[in-house]
């Protein structure tokens, strides 16, 4: 398949572009970390994050048993350009939005700058983001 083809498919799905947003406003995130921010089962997540990286949007790295995920650095000035345009739908989009509040709460969890609690029940974020232990 054509490159920019297959650059442009990747986009043309709710869920990819929600993690492309998230991406791009939190900078790398853990895949258990995007499961709790989206509200989305972990082999949904982990298939969009597969066609996002193939289609080089993303770049992954594994630290132990946590993989993590990033806008890729090497993108080209269109990627930069579709990237921006991604950006100025955050005002339009309300799912965008509790996205980001979503993966606020989660990222706060993290110890030493890392994801250390695997997968969250959403309606435990909250709570644990305020107990003196999830603190870090």
């Amino acid at each position: 398949m054509d490159a920019q083809v297959e650059l442009f498919q990747a986009l043309g799905d709710p869920t990819r572009l929600r993690l492309v947003n998230l991406l791009t406003q939190t900078g790398e995130i853990c895949v258990c970390e995007l499961v709790d921010a989206l509200e989305l089962p972990q082999y949904n997540v982990s298939r969009h994050l597969q066609i996002l990286l193939k289609a080089g949007w993303l770049e992954d790295r594994k630290v132990g048993k946590w993989v993590y995920y990033r806008v890729a650095r090497d993108l080209k000035p269109y990627h930069r350009s579709l990237l921006r345009a991604i950006d100025q739908l955050r005002e339009e989009r309300e799912d965008f939005r509790r996205d980001e509040q979503r993966a606020s709460r989660r990222l706060k969890l993290r110890r030493g700058g890392l994801c250390c609690v695997g997968l969250v029940p959403s309606s435990e974020i909250g709570h644990a983001a305020q107990r003196p232990d999830a603190a870090g």
